[in-house]
């Protein structure tokens, strides 16, 4: 996060699903998970500055495809951090909406905890123990956008313990356009429930990183691919990359990704579907920490 004069910047990271477990279901109908995640370089980024009244810029490739009124999840972040702090909600705000919506990938789950994280500073409200719980109440995803860093989550998001130390690593993500939305996805999902499937220490190198996810899944592919059938030609197009250690799809849905071993070989990848999709959204970048990515279409 940085200050810009009197108002503030956030990124909004992808949020990756390296596994996902349905473990069980809860009397209130919503689903428990086991999932490890971790964020890419890549992400929407958050602006906010001081205003008159509440307000709500778009911007960016996927702009059109969020509403700007108050239901925007955005909005609804500043509006229950403002009351959670007694302040009025005068702040200015400008999403740069640069993630596929509803890809699972957390676009607006992390939109909403880069606005929780950024106005918490300009407001000076110090209201980090409160901002879990407020990120909850908007969305199971928001509370580990929050953290920011690789997790394993469980519950329906609200448990979420530090992952043990990873291989360094690079992801190709890519989206065929096509919005599958989670409720639909948990719907049509079926069978009995996955164990969880954590670990204490990761491998030492990425291919045996690559070889113990493997052995894990993620649950919502087959519901998600009976909305979306393209998914699985976005996962045979990853998976055939030169490089590529494991193609998964993240979340519900419909991005997918492949883990790469360096930078080189996930840029190579990257353009190469980019040249074979046209119409698809694809991006190479860093995992683990971050850093600059490349933006191929």
């Amino acid at each position: 996060m940085t200050d810009r004069g009197t108002g503030a910047t956030c990124s909004a990271p992808a949020k990756i699903n390296l596994y996902l477990h349905v473990v069980g279901r809860r009397d209130d109908g919503y689903h428990e998970l086991d999932s490890l995640i971790v964020f890419a370089g890549c992400g929407d980024e958050i602006a906010v500055e001081p205003a008159e009244d509440l307000s709500l810029r778009l911007t960016g490739p996927f702009a059109p495809a969020i509403p700007a009124d108050s239901d925007n999840l955005v909005l609804r972040a500043a509006r229950a951090l403002a009351d959670a702090a007694g302040i009025d909600a005068r702040t200015a705000i400008h999403l740069d909406k640069r993630l596929p919506v509803a890809a699972g990938i957390g676009g607006g789950s992390a939109d909403a905890a880069a606005v929780l994280r950024a106005l918490d500073r300009l407001w000076g409200v110090d209201a980090a123990d409160d901002l879990v719980r407020i990120g909850l109440a908007l969305g199971a995803d928001v509370p580990v956008c929050l953290s920011g860093t690789p997790a394993f989550v469980g519950g329906i998001g609200e448990r979420i313990d530090p992952a043990p130390p990873l291989p360094p690593c690079w992801l190709v993500l890519a989206n065929p356009g096509v919005e599958v939305p989670t409720p639909e996805v948990f719907a049509r999902r079926s069978g009995s429930f996955s164990r969880p499937a954590r670990f204490d220490e990761a491998p030492d190198s990425l291919p045996e990183f690559a070889a113990l996810l493997a052995d894990r899944r993620n649950d919502l592919e087959t519901p998600a691919r009976s909305l979306a059938p393209v998914i699985g030609e976005v996962l045979d197009a990853l998976g055939r990359q030169a490089g590529a250690l494991l193609a998964r799809m993240s979340g519900s849905g419909a991005t997918c990704f492949a883990l790469f071993a360096d930078e080189a070989q996930a840029a190579a990848a990257a353009r190469a579907l980019a040249a074979t999709y046209p119409n698809w959204w694809v991006a190479a970048a860093a995992a683990l920490g971050g850093g600059a990515y490349t933006k191929l279409h």
